[in-house]
């Protein structure tokens, strides 16, 4: 089952943190992006370019002490045709460096759109009577659950069928999230409702290890809701948004893993793919800042639930 294989990886590594990367030009070091304007222009190519080297020099850096990185779809699209290119290439880069990739898509829509968005990140597409291909080869994606069952169910089937994970957006880390996810209804409140729903359908697809291939978005900076979620869906592995930048914390994110200390992996991006100008380092040092900001967050984590 792909949620033993990230399990494996987590306990491999130690850590249950993944990096997101959601690179905006700027926050890429100056050297890099005029090293590849000079090559490519100053234009969408040259950006992209430059996100590219950016994400391989900080996957290079930190592919043996983290068991994951989370490319947000959004970060790329924004720069087109060619970011959708080093999106692709991103994906494909981490996992030859044998990490598992989760691509934050937040996809869903109804039936065969729900199974074309599926195909595209989780399945295989074909092209020509049975030659098929992976459009995008994630081992994992964000999905979001507001169509109910059967804007769900593709996906579902994708991951039994081709061993791959999704997480299912439940309590997200945003400021807003409680005008709709907190609502009550029939004296339950809508994320606890959707919690409800992800634990039931995560019973088609257990691993061997205790825990689903059908995941919940948890976010850090509601703790408290998170302890609530994690009774309700006890085995459902969390991805945790929010630690860092938007103040959540180590002991936040404590309430989401469970008392064998797995059951969550905590994201940090901006923490950690911008730390050498928290921390004012020199440009070129960028990746040696990101990995340090990697293992202090991993220790701090550590620290919090064992």
């Amino acid at each position: 089952m792909s949620i033993d294989i990230l399990i494996d990886k987590i306990r491999q590594k130690n850590n249950p943190s993944v990096v997101g990367l959601d690179p905006r030009i700027e926050y890429v070091p100056e050297f890099i992006r005029e090293e590849c304007y000079t090559r490519c222009g100053r234009n969408l190519k040259g950006v992209a370019q430059a996100i590219l080297e950016f994400n391989k020099k900080l996957i290079d850096e930190l592919c043996d002490i983290i068991p994951a990185v989370k490319p947000q779809s959004a970060y790329y699209e924004m720069y087109g045709v060619e970011g959708i290119k080093t999106l692709y290439e991103t994906i494909e880069y981490a996992r030859n460096k044998g990490l598992y990739v989760i691509t934050d898509v937040k996809r869903n829509d109804i039936g065969s759109t729900a199974e074309a968005y599926s195909t595209a990140y989780l399945g295989k597409t074909q092209i020509e009577g049975d030659i098929y291909v992976d459009a995008f080869a994630s081992d994992s994606i964000t999905v979001n659950p507001y169509l109910g069952t059967d804007g769900i169910q593709p996906f579902i089937n994708d991951c039994s069928k081709y061993n791959k994970s999704i997480f299912i957006l439940v309590k997200t880390s945003n400021r807003s999230s409680g005008e709709v996810q907190d609502l009550m209804t029939a004296g339950e409140t809508v994320y606890e409702k959707i919690a409800a729903l992800v634990n039931q359908w995560g019973s088609q697809c257990m691993g061997q290890k205790g825990y689903s291939n059908i995941g919940a978005v948890v976010g850090a900076t509601y703790p408290e809701q998170a302890a609530k979620l994690r009774k309700i869906m006890p085995n459902t592995y969390f991805l945790v948004p929010g630690y860092g930048v938007q103040g959540g914390t180590a002991k936040d994110v404590a309430n989401c893993f469970n008392k064998d200390g797995l059951g969550a992996i905590v994201n940090s991006s901006r923490g950690i793919m911008c730390a050498y100008i928290n921390k004012k380092y020199e440009e070129k040092e960028f990746a040696a800042a990101a990995r340090e900001e990697a293992i202090r967050m991993r220790d701090e984590i550590l620290n919090c639930i064992i």
